[in-house]
């Protein structure tokens, strides 16, 4: 099965990436979204084979802009494949629990094979048990691990991922010794889990986990300063808004962060973070950006606006669901065919789904230097082992 060439050569991979946010903020475009109109019971092309497509077209507010774009980058996806053979049923959630239910089912009773979509996490729940109810998986967006499952699989960026990827790599450059510095919120509960995963995993020695409320950071950095000759490594999975002050504590409790190695997770892929003093040297993980940018060009001559950074996600779910299609018959959407552990190649780069609903990634490492972020390890091409 040649699977990781399904989703063709269209999808080059270099270069940092963004998402990885927490749920909510992944929607944040980088500019102007055009939103298009569109009524219930739309749909793409006219083909044999039924994908379902839900998306938040709308919200309490008005049109979604990230509705829009994941549309948008679905039809990038279906007139890039020179797909006839597929029908694309597009469906509005309204952004809500409810609504991702009943359109999920307007897509089954319409004939849908695989369902693609929602994006929040408590409509993924609710899509997820109408498609389980009808034996029909489910490729959807949210970063919210707690809803993924056997049939429901994540296609976005998972903290889980960076975590792994973070300690591993630290681990390979002979740090042995790490504290946490973990923000008390959902995120940092999410990755403070995975951190003592993966550095078991990894034999690295845990010294100390602090965790502080958002904004109240300073009592936590110096306990972690009193320790700080004892270890090499800092983990701190703070969002991009927040490290200013971080790195202003770090500075302030006198930790050498020159000597003790600094890292972070791909929320740090942001200007404001890549200028701070403290962070220089500072490793963090992001998928690649290449695949993005070229989409996103090819984006803006089409629709004559930018996409959401998470466009991608639509664009690589679509095209993934049209190959196999072509290339693997009556077991196109089986359970076999969607954890190949070779996995698939998309505009993000290389990427498989879990047994347990999760993903694994290629991803980046990077070192911040001068203000920007350059790549210290390339993201993988191709996946070793059968991602058990």
């Amino acid at each position: 099965m040649a699977a990781a060439a399904l989703l063709g050569a269209c999808n080059p991979t270099a270069g940092p990436g963004v998402p990885g946010a927490p749920e909510l903020r992944l929607s944040a475009p980088l500019g102007k979204v055009e939103v298009g109109q569109l009524s219930e019971g739309d749909q793409i092309g006219s083909g044999a084979t039924r994908i379902a497509l839900i998306v938040p077209l709308s919200m309490a507010s008005g049109p979604s802009q990230v509705g829009a774009s994941l549309l948008n980058a679905a039809k990038l996806a279906y007139a890039d494949s020179g797909a006839n053979d597929v029908t694309i049923l597009v469906k509005d959630d309204h952004s809500t629990a409810a609504g991702a239910a009943q359109a999920t089912q307007s897509a089954i009773n319409e004939g849908a094979e695989i369902v693609i979509g929602p994006v929040f996490a408590s409509g993924v729940k609710e899509a997820a048990r109408v498609a389980q109810g009808a034996g029909k998986p489910i490729i959807a967006f949210s970063t919210d691990s707690s809803v993924a499952g056997k049939g429901v699989y994540l296609l976005s960026f998972l903290v889980e991922g960076y975590v792994e990827r973070i300690v591993d790599f630290a681990a390979q450059r002979g740090k042995k010794s790490i504290a946490a510095l973990v923000p008390d919120n959902d995120y940092g509960t999410v990755a403070l889990a995975q951190f003592q995963q993966s550095a078991a995993n990894h034999g690295m020695r845990v010294l100390t986990i602090e965790r502080y409320k958002p904004g109240a950071a300073q009592p936590s950095v110096q306990r972690i300063a009193q320790a700080a000759e004892q270890i090499d490594a800092l983990f701190i999975p703070e969002q991009a808004e927040a490290m200013g002050a971080v790195s202003q504590e770090l500075q302030a409790a006198h930790i050498d962060t020159k000597r003790i190695q600094v890292l972070g997770t791909g929320l740090w892929n942001d200007a404001r973070v890549l200028k701070l003093p403290a962070l220089q040297g500072a490793w963090f993980v992001a998928p690649e950006n290449a695949g993005f940018n070229a989409l996103a060009q090819r984006y803006r001559a089409k629709f004559n606006s930018d996409p959401a950074r998470i466009a991608t996600l639509a664009y690589d779910a679509v095209s993934l669901a049209i190959a196999l299609s072509r290339s693997q018959g009556s077991q196109r959407y089986s359970e076999n065919v969607l954890l190949n552990p070779s996995g698939f190649n998309g505009a993000d780069g290389v990427f498989r789904f879990k047994a347990d609903g999760m993903n694994e990634r290629g991803l980046s490492v990077l070192e911040i230097s001068g203000g920007a972020a350059k790549v210290l390890s390339p993201a993988p091409r191709t996946f070793t082992g059968n991602g058990a």
